[in-house]
């Protein structure tokens, strides 16, 4: 299991945490990864680019001259996209670009993504940002402290209002909560910063999920007594009476006509 080092804002050692190996410890897939960023960007794109085609253009619809016998070309109309001002033929149109990913390969991005930030020794655990005030300068400050000058990624809770306010103004740092942290993001900034509650909330979300406990056989011999107790005695099963087959197919005896001999002529 990776181990990382705690700090507080004054780049102190306050402690050690060992981080989930499922989560924080997965190998690298580029494949994987490069899928969730094409997806995350397709999702990303607004899609209304458009072009005027000939029924959208303006001018008139009729015939400007007949088809023959006046030496120039045959026209339809002005719309055409042969002519200056007509309408485009093969432009772009409003469209969805968006595509569905499975949950399970975006969340194995993000452990392969979180993984190779921590080999890469760009993570930094802090115990929490704990501002007085929001204030960009002290912001600043602290993150000088912990030896972060460029690119900046902080996950943290958004009830920390003094962390988000005092960071708008700096371009280079964004603050995301567990929640809302992408495979873009993590790519995009160059260092990492987690806090201790983030990391647990990264751990749940990411982590294999627990299976439920099967119930112990003793719990459910008394659920049966239970349940007998309230529905009161069992009654008993009807049975169907046996019926065989010859009796349903016997007929009804008949006695037979005596044939009548033809008379004599």
């Amino acid at each position: 299991m990776p181990t990382v080092k705690v700090r507080n804002l004054k780049n102190e050692e306050v402690g050690e945490v060992e981080l989930s190996d499922a989560v924080f410890g997965a190998p690298l897939n580029e494949g994987l990864i490069h899928a969730a960023v094409r997806n995350f960007m397709a999702n990303a794109r607004q899609g209304t680019s458009a072009t005027k085609t000939r029924g959208d253009v303006s001018g008139s619809g009729r015939k400007l001259w007949k088809q023959k016998g006046t030496g120039r070309a045959r026209i339809a109309s002005l719309r055409s996209p042969l002519w200056k001002g007509g309408g485009n033929v093969h432009g772009p149109q409003p469209r969805d670009w968006s595509y569905n990913m499975p949950k399970k390969m975006r969340q194995g991005a993000l452990r392969s993504a979180l993984s190779e930030r921590v080999r890469e020794g760009k993570v930094t655990l802090v115990d929490g940002w704990s501002l007085d005030k929001p204030k960009t300068k002290e912001f600043v400050a602290s993150l000088k402290n912990l030896g972060h000058e460029g690119k900046t990624l902080i996950v943290d809770s958004f009830d920390n209002e003094n962390l988000i306010l005092s960071t708008r103004n700096v371009q280079s740092t964004k603050v995301v909560n567990s929640f809302a942290l992408n495979i873009y993001d993590l790519l995009y900034h160059e260092q990492l910063i987690i806090s201790e509650a983030a990391a647990k909330e990264l751990e749940q979300l990411l982590g294999p999920k627990k299976e439920a406990a099967a119930p112990d056989e003793p719990a459910q011999e008394e659920t049966a007594e239970a349940s007998a107790v309230t529905s009161g005695p069992a009654k008993p099963k009807r049975t169907r009476k046996a019926v065989t087959k010859t009796a349903k197919t016997a007929k009804p005896a008949t006695t037979a006509k005596p044939r009548r001999k033809k008379e004599a002529a």
